[in-house]
C-alpha cells in the first residue's frame, strides 16, 4: 500500500511539472517580425539540412564532435565573426559545405535567436 502511495505522489508531481516545464517554462518573449522571422527560419532549416546537431549541440541535445553552440553566439571566446570563419571555411573537424553570405547568415541569425532563448541555459554553472 505504501508503494502505490509513494508511486501515485511521484507521478502526480512528475506531471505536473512537466505541465510547467512544457508549458510556462518554454516562453521565451522573444518576437520575431517579417524579415528577421524568415531570416532565423532560414537558418533553422539550413542547420537541420546540413545535419548539424550529428556533431553540435544546442540545449545540451546533439552530437559530441563540434562545439556547443547554444550561446556560441554570445561567448567572449567565439560569437558572431568566429563563427562566420568557421561556416566560410570549415576546420579541422568541419567540413567545408560552401556556404553562400546569405546562407551564413541565416544560420547566424538562428544561432543567435537560440542564444537570446537561452535564459536559464546560460545561468547554470
Amino acid at each position: 500500500m505504501i508503494k502505490i502511495a509513494v508511486f501515485l505522489i511521484l507521478f502526480t508531481s512528475y506531471a505536473i511539472y512537466s505541465t510547467v516545464i512544457y508549458s510556462k517554462g518554454t516562453e521565451s518573449g522573444i518576437q520575431l517580425t517579417g524579415p528577421q522571422a524568415e531570416k532565423v527560419s532560414q537558418g533553422k532549416y539550413l542547420y537541420e539540412q546540413y545535419n548539424c546537431v550529428a556533431c553540435h549541440q544546442l540545449y545540451g541535445l546533439g552530437g559530441y564532435l563540434g562545439p556547443e553552440l547554444t550561446t556560441a553566439y554570445s561567448d567572449p571566446q567565439r560569437g558572431e565573426i568566429y563563427m562566420k570563419a568557421f561556416l566560410q571555411a570549415g576546420g579541422p573537424r568541419m567540413p567545408n559545405f560552401h556556404f553562400k553570405a546569405d546562407e551564413i547568415d541565416a544560420i547566424i541569425s538562428y544561432l543567435k535567436y537560440v542564444d537570446s532563448t537561452a535564459v536559464t541555459y546560460k545561468s547554470m554553472p
